[in-house]
């Protein structure tokens, strides 16, 4: 053979550069024979020097340098050398190689090869290339072949580079100055994905990575991928030598593990089956992975889920079987082969899967634009006529439904087909579709008109292929539930087959089988398709039960987690669903179902849809994403009651989603059918430029909030095309964004045609002077606005004067009101620019508030900002902080407020007195902050020998000055000084104040915590104290009393006249500091209560005489008490004065202590009450404890906790109890704890309840007897009582004996319903039974209809408690009303959530009429089983007007209801009778203004009303300022929910007024009632001194609510509970409230998830602020 060199056409030096250290490398690994040829071939004189090296890689490095200079011909003999003789050169180097050295089959090599053994000759070597050439081709060829086949119906040629992707990545933290920490809040983008656009073809342009390729069905994502191996397959990406195109649906049919390189050739055999062929092309894969592409599309279609990366064992062995989704997962997790690239596709929801693997990026194929939808459908009707082509691509551009479905290529091409059909079809009135589902419709009676030619004969074709289209449905559903999208024949009967495949519903498909052998297989034309089929199989199918249909109805979010379980195939099953429950698919389901009696089946499987979806309708915990989707529903529903639910709510938050046009018009659907003002507030999420478009058809939206870096200069370009269109748009947020000067330019321009803006925020984007400027001039012709914000932008110093010069220029500027001039701060103005400003003031009369803090202001600068403060009317507010000091006045009614704000510096003794001497002469409300400041013991003395004089001073706030122990006892000397003092709380260098009221205070406080304070301070602390009369609180938490501080303060307790309370905590006490405080019970008369808990919970408190308090109280927790300290503390007990509850706690008390204390407690006569919580009782000492009170004769309350008191063991105990002691009256077990009561005589044992304590029937076999016993048993009560046999059994044995019975409440869970019948045949049927709760109770029919029968001989109950239950069918149902009405003496009724026929309400009504008695009635939530006649109003109100005879009625609950305003106004007709009514209950019923107005009126009436709640309905205005005329009228009110309604912000100043005069309210509840101004509200709280729960959630207020809410919450003495959950307070307004809260002792929590703050933040650390969902 000989070898013959080939001209190689590159440059042959620079190869050899290239690859020289890959040849370095290979020449390193050869024998000396190898490079004794190569030395052969240099020079003698350049040999020697390179033969003188000592190390073989120096010799080799020289030999690749030597020949990387020489001639081309010499170079080339080089290569040629090494690549005949060297042995295991890389396979890419080897290919290039050959490439040069060449050779030709049948001739000899130039060079002697005796010494060489034959296996290096090129022989050997070039048919591992040939392999790899041959399998290329063939490989190429069957992607090709693939493409062929997927491209086939393609209307439009596709070119890659055109073709446009969304290519995600994450911006890094934007910070313009490193010096200023960027505001952190939910907007806060440090990690925000933002996009750009790349063509299809770039996506293989770059290999040795990870692409997503994520898209919406019908997207076009199979399609490309294909063009991708097409393209590669015609030359196309170089760098990719070997491309793989699987499919997921294919993967699926795979069962078994396969290894890497079985799967590669299952699906893409070798030439022949030849096995040298697999073995060369997978040790090139294995080599140079960077040369191969690995591409599977439909990870969607995946019946499994990739396993996660940390889940994968190491992968060493590429030939070792696993199972597929490892084999994937290791692909693109790179554990193996880590180089290649590779390339998914799927639905977004998917996306997590990939768990971001290095070099993994994510991108989401773009849809059409207008131009694109315009383009494609001009080419699918090019060659059906030029007038039909004219007359349909006219009718989809002006269709805005179907131009919005026809951005997803997929839908383009089925509107096509569908208006294809329409316009086929015969008669010219045109029914277009209103939905997707409509539109399946039609494509579905495309198809079918597709048999026998097109052919159609009278009847029609649903009809005449019923029940094709039947089994047809019924397979896609199962597909689906089985997660099966290729059907093998099997699946498929020969007729459907030839239907499916005739009508173009089903496609053949040619499948590899596992085993290597082909076979075909059906698919639904698309998968879309399929879950439309599914659909009609779920709303026409006999065999689906409501049940069934329900569970299908869950709303999917477009949020995912990589936790979140894989749903198959069901993206948009629930939309079908939906599109088919409306009024428009009637007729065709109809036609489908064919059967008797269809229509009202079908109409109450659509009703029952539609009731699901408006039951998420009246959720308000659904998140943006799902609410997207329940528009979606709604809009293919085309229900407008449904989607005036929907649409009802103020605002629509929308975050870090993409959004398409079909969501728009989904939104813009529902908005318009409430037909009322609604905020649009988008962030984070992807929209196309296109869709805004669709923006004007929001016809209501007044408030457009876009927040994102993604929203730039041409999204505002964008923006700008239709501002002007929306004319309710009053508000406009472009904020957080990527705005420049260039896109503001053009926003401002736009603005100016939009003249109802009465707000612009364009803050934190990227906006200089000349943006800043243009806004400014925009100002002028706005004549409305109100409000602007444009902080957090990069305005230089002579941008700020030049606007505001510009604005003062503007004469319209007089009629801006401009809240927050806030972008002056942070800059460096100082005393000249300031003058600058302060000059145009005049100019700019409306201005409120200026902030120019950080800007370098002194105290001249700082006299100027005052004297402007005095001289211009309206301005409130000057903040200058990090200056030197800041005033600040404010309105308070008709006083000017002000405050000197002095920090960080050191006042002199003799500027302490001229500074204050100046202070005493102000004449308006005075605050002082003198935070930070170093103050020596005289500069404290000179103050507070002022403070008396200082008349006008609220408040003095010290907070961070470092004063010693001694200086903090001056300030408290205040409280005898000046009898304004109400309160001083100081803690060491941390918040400190003096607060003062304008007169003689009634009460005052002191706190002095965190100091050193000790014994030796005790005596001086106390004489200061002694002379304070007005004392109710005193607290000395934290300091180092110790035992003998404790005792010293003990001993001069007596002295002091404190009302409340004393705390010590903290204070390092021992078991014997604990025993010197509960002594102060007996040295101290006025003691009523001490505290102590010596474990992690430290407390010490002492409390004193209050109302309504009779005994003394003993709490001890965690105190460790030895034998020495228990008999201490007995014979402290044994002095007590007066009748003692004592509570021991979580002590570790020894045995023999233990009986010694358990004997003391019974011998003591001044105990009354004992509760013994987790003190390690064994039964056997409960029960001792429990035989020793037998000997006691008077009154005990004996209470115990233990963790092991529940199921079995609290029930064995309670009967040893009763056998026990027989002086028991009451025994209630809760949860883990038992409550006894004995009486010292024999009196009758009247109560026994069992709640929560894990007790099963088993139980309750050792009870039976001493129950039985219980002759005289009054009261009994078993919640969560988990019901079995020997439960019934227990019950069937007990009640009989019970004669006295009055009250039974049995709250059972899991009862079979045998079991319930036997419960219900026991029930009492005595004349002293009163009371029946078998509320949650499943009763079956036999069980209903017993329980109807003992209901007629209970002829002296007054309560029935029904709620929940079920089980029954509707004649059963309609016997147990029949007995329920019989029992006449009935005043309390609760059939809540109970399920009856319209016949059982007729009943029920009718019955109402002989029940003059009912005082109490529960209906919420009744459910109607054929509700057409009851919801369309005729029901309702024959029940409510059966509510005519009540007179006494006290209480009402009528929940969900939906009775509208016509229901509400038969109702107002007997309201003004009801004098008595506590409590009404109207929340979720429709009630508008026409008839809250008439209700609200005759509430009038109801002077004891206490409880009031009508959340969930569309109130307004009008219902507001009617409420407030009657609030006043109901002194009692103490409970007020008017949450969900829409009262807006003249509603809500309405509502203030009403609440001025509810001194008895407790609970507020205004969450979402459409005004984001609650400031009077919650200004009006003070007025309501007993409120204690108050939810402002979800109103979009901003920080003016949190500075008001700071003002009022000290005032607000008993507030428990805040809810601010989803309003725009931000951190700063977070951190006001957060400093109030030392204040506001009675707070337990505040709520604040969904606002914009940085919950992170320092001065956010009170545990009682809540930031999370719950």
């Amino acid at each position: 053979m000989r070898m013959e060199m080939v001209d190689w056409p590159g440059d042959i030096l620079s190869l050899v550069a290239q690859e020289a250290s890959a040849l370095v490398e290979l020449l390193c690994e050869q024998n000396s024979g190898v490079l004794d040829r190569i030395f052969a071939l240099v020079e003698p004189k350049t040999l020697d020097h390179i033969q003188s090296l000592t190390n073989t890689r120096e010799r080799v490095s020289a030999i690749v340098d030597y020949f990387k200079s020489s001639d081309r011909n010499s170079c080339t003999r080089f290569l040629t050398t090494v690549y005949q003789y060297s042995e295991n050169i890389p396979f890419l180097l080897e290919t290039t190689l050959v490439s040069i050295a060449g050779y030709s089959p049948g001739t000899n090599c130039n060079h002697t090869c005796d010494t060489v053994d034959s296996s290096h000759s090129p022989n050997v070597k070039r048919p591992r290339l040939d392999h790899l050439q041959s399998y290329t081709d063939a490989l190429k060829s069957m992607v090709l072949q693939k493409h062929e086949s997927v491209a086939q119906a393609v209307v439009k040629d596709i070119r890659l580079e055109d073709t446009w992707v969304y290519l995600r990545h994450r911006n890094p933290p934007r910070v313009k100055d490193k010096t200023i920490q960027p505001q952190v809040s939910l907007d806060n983008h440090e990690g925000e994905e933002s996009e750009h656009k790349v063509s299809v073809e770039s996506l293989l342009k770059t290999t040795s990575r990870v692409v997503t390729l994520l898209g919406q069905a019908g997207s076009g994502k199979t399609l490309l991928v294909h063009c991708l191996g097409r393209d590669w397959a015609k030359g196309s990406f170089p760098s990719v030598h070997l491309l793989f195109l699987l499919e997921f649906r294919q993967l699926n049919l795979i069962s078994r593990d396969l290894s890497l390189k079985e799967l590669l050739f299952l699906f893409y055999p070798a030439c022949d089956d030849d096995e040298e062929q697999r073995d060369s092309v997978f040790e090139f894969i294995l080599s140079n992975p960077e040369k191969v592409c690995f591409i599977f599309d439909g990870y969607d279609e995946f019946r499994a889920k990739l396993t996660h990366p940390e889940k994968l064992e190491s992968i060493s062995d590429p030939n070792k079987p696993l199972p597929m989704t490892n084999l994937i997962s290791g692909l693109c997790n790179r554990k193996f082969l880590s180089d290649c690239t590779v390339l998914v596709t799927c639905r977004p929801r998917d996306a997590t899967d990939m768990f971001g693997s290095p070099g993994f990026i994510t991108c989401e194929l773009q849809g059409f634009d207008r131009l694109g939808v315009k383009e494609y459908a001009e080419q699918y009707f090019h060659k059906k006529g030029d007038e039909l082509k004219k007359k349909a691509v006219n009718l989809l551009m002006n269709n805005r439904h179907l131009l919005s479905m026809s951005h997803v290529p997929g839908l383009c091409h089925i509107c096509c087909v569908c208006m294809e059909h329409l316009f086929s079809s015969d008669g010219t009135d045109l029914q277009l579709p209103t939905s997707l589902t409509q539109i399946y419709m039609q494509i579905l009676l495309a198809f079918l008109k597709r048999i026998n030619g097109g052919v159609v004969s009278g009847i029609s074709l649903l009809q005449r292929y019923r029940s094709k289209i039947v089994e047809m449905s019924q397979l896609a559903l199962k597909g689906l539930e089985e997660s099966t999208i290729v059907f093998m024949d099997t699946d498929v009967s020969p007729e459907l087959h030839d239907f499916g495949v005739k009508s173009g519903i089903l496609s053949r498909v040619k499948l590899t089988r596992e085993d290597g052998s082909s076979g075909y297989g059906f698919t639904f034309m698309h998968l879309t398709m399929q879950e439309f089929l599914a659909a009609l199989h779920l709303m026409t199918s006999q065999n689906i039960t409501e049940s069934q249909l329900k569970k299908k109805l869950n709303l999917k979010t477009r949020w995912t987690t990589k936790i979140d379980p894989k749903s198959v195939f069901t993206d948009s099953l629930h939309v079908y669903v939906c599109g088919l429950a409306a009024e428009a698919c009637k007729s065709s389901l109809v036609q489908l179902k064919g059967a008797e009696g269809t229509t009202a089946w079908v109409q109450k499987r659509q009703a029952t849809v539609r009731n699901v979806l408006l039951g998420f309708a009246g959720s308000t915990s659904q998140t943006g994403p799902k609410i997207v989707e329940l528009c979606r529903c709604a809009h293919e529903t085309q229900d407008a009651k449904l989607a005036r639910a929907i649409g009802s709510r103020p605002q629509f938050e929308l975050r870090n989603i993409r959004l398409n046009a079909v969501d728009l018009d989904s939104l813009a659907f529902v908005t318009a059918a409430a037909d009322q003002n609604v905020c649009l507030d988008i962030g984070g999420c992807s929209i196309d430029p296109d869709c805004l478009e669709i923006l004007p058809s929001f016809k209501k939206v007044d408030h457009l909030i876009f927040r994102s870096r993604k929203y730039d200069d041409k999204f505002a370009e964008a923006l700008c095309g239709i501002l002007c269109k929306l004319q309710a748009l009053q508000k406009l947020d472009f904020i957080s964004g990527g705005l420049t000067d260039v896109g503001v330019v053009k926003l401002a321009r736009a603005l100016k045609d939009c003249p109802h803006i009465t707000h612009l925020n364009v803050s934190d984007n990227s906006l200089k002077d000349e943006g800043i400027t243009e806004i400014a001039e925009t100002l002028c012709r706005l004549p409305n606005i109100v409000s602007v914000l444009m902080g957090k932008n990069s305005i230089s110093t002579d941008g700020i004067l030049t606007l505001i010069e510009r604005m003062s220029a503007c004469n319209s500027v007089q009629k801006v009101h401009v809240e927050y001039v806030d972008f002056l701060s942070n800059n460096s103005l100082g005393n000249k620019g300031l003058k600058k400003i302060l000059d145009l003031l005049p100019k700019l009369g409306m201005i409120q508030e200026i902030n120019v803090s950080e800007n370098g202001v002194d105290m001249d600068g700082v006299v100027m900002l005052a004297a402007a403060l005095c001289n211009q009317k309206n301005l409130r507010k000057v903040d200058a902080r990090h200056n030197s000091r800041q005033l600040t006045p404010n309105v308070t009614g008709i006083h000017l407020h002000k405050k000197l704000s002095l920090t960080h510096s050191d006042i002199k003794p003799f500027y302490m007195t001229k500074l204050c001497k100046q202070l005493v002469k102000c004449e308006n409300l005075l605050d002082i902050e003198f935070s930070h400041l170093k103050l020596s013991k005289e500069s404290v003395e000179k103050l507070m020998s002022i403070l008396p004089e200082m008349s006008s001073l609220q408040l003095l706030n010290l907070s961070h000055v470092d004063l010693s122990t001694n200086e903090a006892l001056l300030l408290i000397r205040s409280l005898a000084d000046c009898q304004r003092v109400t309160a001083v709380e100081l803690r060491h260098q941390a918040e400190a104040f003096i607060k003062f009221v304008p007169e003689k205070a009634e009460a005052a406080i002191c706190k002095l915590t965190e100091y050193e304070l000790r014994k030796s301070n005790v005596e001086k602390l106390s004489r200061i104290l002694e002379n304070c009369p007005r004392l109710s609180e005193l607290d000395l938490s934290h300091n180092l009393l110790r035992d003998e501080g404790v005792k010293c303060f003990v001993d001069y307790l007596p002295k002091l006249k404190i009302s409340s309370s004393v705390s010590l905590t903290g204070n390092q006490i021992t078991q014997v500091g604990a025993l010197h405080l509960v002594n102060s019970m007996n040295t101290c008369e006025k003691v009523v209560a001490v505290e102590v808990s010596l474990g992690v919970e430290d407390q010490s408190l002492i409390k004193f005489v209050q109302e309504h308090v009779n005994g003394k109280t003993l709490r001890l927790r965690e105190c460790s008490f030895e034998v020495i300290h228990l008999k201490k503390l007995v014979e402290i007990m044994n002095r007590c004065p007066r009748l003692l509850t004592l509570e021991l706690s979580s002590n570790s008390l020894h045995s023999q202590g233990l009986l010694s204390l358990l004997d003391s407690l019974v011998e003591l006569s001044t105990i009354q009450t004992v509760k013994l919580r987790k003190n390690g009782l064994s039964s056997e000492q409960i029960e001792y404890f429990v035989k020793q009170l037998s000997s006691c004769h008077q009154h005990r309350d004996i209470r115990i906790d233990e963790p092991w008191l529940t199921g079995n063991a609290v029930a064995s105990l309670i009967a040893k109890c009763l056998n026990l002691q027989q002086h028991i009256k009451e025994i209630s077990v809760n949860h883990a704890s038992i409550n006894i009561i004995t009486e010292g005589n024999s009196s009758p044992r009247s109560t026994f309840v069992f709640d929560d304590c894990d007790i099963e029937g088993q139980h309750l076999t050792p009870l039976t007897l001493p129950i039985q016993k219980c002759h005289a048993l009054q009261d009994l009560k078993f919640s969560q009582l988990k019901m079995d046999r020997k439960g019934a059994d227990f019950f069937s044995a007990v009640i009989p004996f019970l004669r006295n019975l009055r009250n039974l409440t049995l709250d059972l869970k899991g009862a079979a319903e045998d079991d319930v019948a036997t419960l219900m045949e026991a029930l009492p049927k005595t004349t002293s039974f009163e009371s029946l709760s078998l509320s949650q109770l499943v009763l079956g029919d036999h069980g209903t209809a017993v329980l109807g029968r003992a209901l007629q001989s209970m002829p002296n109950l007054k309560s029935i408690n029904l709620s929940q239950c079920s089980g029954w069918t509707a004649a059963r149902g309609r016997d147990l009303v029949r007995g329920l009405v019989q029992c006449v003496s009935l005043s309390e009724i609760r059939l809540d959530s109970v399920i009856l026929d319209e016949e059982g309400i007729t009943i029920l009504a009718q019955g109402f009429s002989c029940l003059t008695s009912l005082r109490r009635l529960s209906l919420n939530k009744i459910r109607v089983v054929t509700s057409e006649t009851f919801v369309n109003g005729t029901g309702i109100l024959y029940l409510l007007a059966s509510f005519k005879g009540f007179r006494q009625m006290e209480e009402i609950e009528l929940e969900s209801w939906r009775m509208g305003d016509s229901g509400t106004c038969e109702l107002v007709k007997y309201i003004p009778s009801w004098t008595e009514l506590v409590k009404l209950s109207l929340s979720d019923n429709n009630v508008t203004d026409q008839a809250g107005e008439k209700l609200l009126a005759a509430l009038s009436h109801c002077k004891v009303l206490q409880k009031l709640q009508l959340s969930k309905n569309q109130l307004g205005q009008a219902s507001a300022a009617k409420l407030a005329q009657v609030v006043p009228l109901l002194p009692q009110l103490s409970e007020l929910n008017l949450s969900e309604n829409q009262f807006g912000q003249q509603g809500s100043m309405s509502l203030c007024e009403g609440l001025m005069s509810t001194k008895a309210l407790k609970i507020l509840h205004l969450t979402s009632i459409g005004s984001s101004d609650l400031v009077g509200v919650a200004s009006s709280l003070k007025h309501c001194p007993s409120i204690e729960d108050v939810s402002l959630s979800w109103n979009l207020c901003d920080d003016s609510l949190a500075r008001t809410l700071a003002e009022i919450l000290p005032l607000c003495t008993k507030l428990k509970r805040l809810d601010l959950e989803a309003n725009n307070i931000t951190t700063a307004g977070a951190t006001v409230i957060a400093k109030c809260l030392p204040s506001c002792p009675s707070i337990e929590v505040i709520r604040l998830w969904r606002n914009p703050i940085a919950k992170e933040d320092e001065n956010l650390k009170d545990q009682r602020l809540n930031f999370a969902s719950v």
